[in-house]
């Protein structure tokens, strides 16, 4: 259902606040990641992040998310260690 690429890009954001950070750190384009934001807050159908020139928060959905969205990536990549490392 989740991107796991949106995801990673959602869980930057929910640590660092900043739409210019998490690009830095992901390295991609700040355009990419408000795209990939409007992508994974399209797949939820709710509202992710509140967003002004000086702030971003993570709204009640978001934190949801967050906690979702790790487990999530844990488990994929468990799984892709699993399978890149089983014969």
């Amino acid at each position: 259902m989740f991107d796991p690429l949106l995801l990673r890009t959602f869980v930057s954001l929910a640590e660092t606040r900043s739409f210019t950070r998490t690009a830095q750190q992901l390295q991609i384009s700040q355009p990419t990641v408000s795209q990939q934001i409007r992508r994974l807050e399209a797949a939820a159908g709710r509202t992710l992040v509140t967003r002004d020139s000086r702030s971003v928060e993570l709204t009640d959905n978001g934190e949801a998310l967050r906690g979702f969205a790790v487990e999530i990536l844990a488990a994929h990549d468990a799984a892709a260690a699993y399978f890149d490392t089983a014969a």
